[in-house]
C-alpha cells in the first residue's frame, strides 16, 4: 500500500496561546490531513524541553512537555478562567513561539488549574495522589520528583545538586520527597493532563483514519531524570560523571566534528538486563505513536565516543553498539512493529546490513539527492519500496530556500534529473514533491512549509546551532481547503493516500 503523510510538530500549530497545542486546532489540521487524502501525521517528540528548547534535548524519555497543554480545554472544565489566560503574555508573533514568554507564564497558569483541581477533587472526597498517579509509568512519577528536585535547585542540573541528593542516597531521597510533595503533585497534575489530552487527539486522528508517526532520539539528555535515577545505565564513573559523550566526528559539513554532549549508554549492563530499559521506553513510545522514527539509527551499530574532558569530537572514537540483538527483543516483546530508521549520513557496510537485517525502511531525502559530481542514492532512480522519502526533515531548510540558496551547478543537475526547470516560484516545491509522490518508496512525508511553498523564514531547526530554532508556526487558515484540494489530487494521481 502506497501512503502518504505531512511533517509538521505539536509546536507549530496556530493556537490562542503562544504555542501549538492539543487544540481545536489540532483537531482542525487533522480535518485538513482527511482533506489532504493523507494517512499519517508526523511529529517531533514529545518530551518536556529546557535550554535551547529542543525536543531532541529532553528532561525525561517518559514525560510529556506541558507546554502542549490545551489551556482552553482547562478552561471548559472550570479549572482556569478566559480571564486569566488572556491576561497572561505567551508572546505576540503568530508566525513564531517566544519560549521565554511561556516559560515565565505557563506555570503560573498551570499552577492556577492545579489548586482548583486538587480543591475540586478532595470536595468531591478523591484521593488527590490516587488519581494522579493512576496511567503514570514510574520513569514519569520519576521525573516530576526531578523536576521538582530541579526547580528547588534553582533549576541547575542534577550534577551541580547537593552531593546526597545528586548520588540518590536513600535518606536524602526521602527527605526532599517530604519536603517537595505539593511540588511533585504538580507536575504529576501536568503529566496527567498531558496524557488525557494526547489520548484524546490520537482518539481523534484514529476516527478520521490518521496515524500518528513519532520520534524517538537514540539518546537522552544529561540534564534529565533518566541519567539522574539510572546511573548504571550509562558510561557514568562512580561519581556519576560522563566518562565519554555522545557525538559524530569531523566531515565536510564540521571540520572539528559535532559534540552532543549526550551520555552514552553502557550497553553491556542493557545487554545483561534483557534491554529491559529499552522495552519500556519503546512500550512508552508506542502508546504514545503507531508508527516511531528511530533517530540516529546508526549509532545502534557503532557509536561515536568522545572522552568527556574534550573540547571539541575530533578525537573520539568508533564503538560497538548492540546490533541487532536489541531489535530481536523488540519483536519478541511487541511483534511486528511499525518503525521508520533514520539511516541518513555516511553509511558503512554494517551499519546497512543491520537495517536490512531489522527489515526496517530507511529514510531517502531529496535535499540530499543532487551532486553534480556523482550519483546519490538518494536519487528516485535507486529506491526500493521499503523506504519512506521525504522532501526535507526538521533539520533541511524548507525545499524552496534550499533551492534558492543551490550551486548553480547542483540546481542545473536538478533541472535536468526533473525534466525541466519549474515554470514560476510557486512550482519550485511542487517539483520536488512530485519526484517523492511518484517514487517507489512505499510512504512518501513532506513537511507542510514545502506544501505551503515558504521559504528559509519556515525552517524548524539549523543543526549545531542555539538560538531561533524550534520557533515557526503555521498562521491559522494557512492549510486552506484549496491547498488541501490540491494535495489530494496530486497524492491520488501517484496512487497514495485516500
Amino acid at each position: 500500500m502506497r501512503e502518504c503523510g505531512i511533517l509538521l510538530p505539536v509546536a507549530s500549530l496556530p493556537s490562542r496561546y503562544g504555542i501549538g497545542t492539543f487544540s481545536r486546532e489540532a483537531c482542525d489540521f487533522i480535518d485538513s490531513l482527511k482533506e489532504a487524502g493523507q494517512n499519517y501525521w508526523q511529529i517531533l517528540p514529545l518530551g518536556p524541553t529546557g535550554y535551547g528548547d529542543s525536543p531532541y534535548q529532553s528532561f525525561s524519555a517518559f514525560a510529556g512537555n506541558p507546554y502542549y497543554i490545551d489551556l482552553e480545554q482547562l478552561i471548559e472544565e472550570g479549572l482556569l478562567t478566559r480571564a486569566e489566560c488572556d491576561a497572561a503574555d505567551f508572546g505576540q508573533n503568530e508566525c513564531y513561539v517566544n519560549y521565554e514568554a511561556i516559560y515565565r507564564q505557563r506555570f503560573p497558569i498551570l499552577k492556577k488549574a492545579y489548586e482548583r483541581w486538587k480543591r475540586q477533587t478532595e470536595e468531591k472526597g478523591g484521593d488527590i495522589d490516587g488519581v494522579l498517579e493512576a496511567g503514570l509509568y514510574d520513569e514519569t512519577r520519576e521525573y516530576c520528583f526531578y523536576a521538582a528536585l530541579k526547580k528547588s535547585f534553582g533549576e541547575r542540573s542534577w550534577s551541580e545538586w547537593d552531593e546526597d541528593i545528586k548520588l540518590r542516597r536513600p535518606e536524602a531521597v526521602e527527605r526532599y520527597r517530604r519536603e517537595l510533595k505539593e511540588e511533585i503533585r504538580f507536575y504529576e497534575f501536568q503529566q496527567m493532563m498531558f496524557v488525557r489530552q494526547w489520548k484524546a487527539l490520537k482518539a481523534y486522528a484514529h476516527k478520521q483514519g490518521i496515524r500518528i508517526i513519532g520520534d524517538i532520539p537514540i539518546y537522552v539528555a544529561f540534564d534529565s531524570a533518566d541519567s539522574w535515577c539510572h546511573p548504571e545505565l550509562f558510561q557514568f564513573d562512580a561519581e556519576c560523571r560522563p566518562q565519554s559523550v555522545a557525538g559524530v566526528p569531523p566531515d565536510a559539513f564540521s571540520a572539528t566534528g559535532q559534540l552532543w554532549g549526550n551520555p552514552l549508554y553502557r550497553w553491556e549492563y542493557h545487554r545483561e538486563t534483557d534491554y529491559a530499559w529499552w522495552m519500556r521506553r519503546m512500550r512508552y513510545c508506542f502508546e504514545l505513536y503507531d508508527m516511531v522514527r528511530v533517530d540516529h539509527f546508526r549509532g545502534f551499530e557503532k557509536y561515536y565516543a568522545v572522552p568527556a574532558s574534550a573540547d571539541t569530537a575530533m578525537y573520539g572514537q568508533w564503538e560497538p553498539g548492540p546490533g541487532i540483538s536489541i531489535f530481536r527483543k523488540m519483536k519478541e516483546v511487541f511483534g511486528d512493529v511499525d518503525i521508520i530508521a533514520e539511516d541518513l549520513g555516511f553509511l558503512t557496510p554494517d551499519v546497512l546490513k543491520l537495517l536490512e537485517d531489522s527489515g526496517f525502511p530507511g529514510m531517502k531525502v531529496l535535499q540530499f539527492a543532487f551532486d553534480s559530481r556523482e550519483p546519490s542514492s538518494y536519487l528516485p532512480c535507486f529506491y526500493h519500496d521499503n523506504c519512506v522519502v521525504y522532501t526535507g526533515t526538521h533539520d533541511n531548510d524548507t525545499v524552496k530556500g534550499w533551492y534558492n540558496a543551490m550551486k548553480p551547478e547542483t540546481r542545473a543537475y536538478a533541472h535536468e534529473y526533473m525534466g525541466g526547470r519549474p515554470e514560476s516560484e510557486e512550482e519550485i516545491s511542487w517539483s520536488f514533491i512530485r519526484l517523492a509522490l511518484s517514487s517507489v518508496a512505499r510512504l512518501a512525508v513532506i513537511p507542510l512549509q514545502d506544501y505551503l511553498g515558504l521559504g528559509s523564514e519556515a525552517r524548524i531547526n539549523t543543526p549545531s546551532t542555539l538560538g531561533g530554532n524550534w520557533e515557526w508556526r503555521m498562521k491559522k487558515g494557512a492549510f486552506t481547503p484549496e491547498l488541501a484540494a490540491k494535495c489530494r489530487r496530486m497524492c491520488r494521481l501517484y496512487g497514495r493516500g485516500r
